[in-house]
């Protein structure tokens, strides 16, 4: 656990491995920093909280 509040240090890798951008269906890639799954297709940034992938339009934060 990465901290005192019991949040993991990432997501699991096999769980990376199946979610796909709910926009494009294209492959994310995971920005461990910001914690966030980054979709260039859509040019979007889902969030990770808690180590839970938020995957949702609404939520992600637009790239630049």
């Amino acid at each position: 656990m990465s901290d005192v509040f019991h949040t993991p240090a990432s997501v699991d890798p096999r769980l990376l491995e199946v979610l796909v951008c709910p926009v494009t269906r294209g492959k994310l890639t995971y920005d461990r920093e910001k914690q966030e799954l980054v979709s260039k297709g859509a040019k979007l940034a889902f969030p990770i909280r808690d180590g839970v992938p938020i995957m949702l339009p609404e939520e992600a934060r637009a790239l630049d």
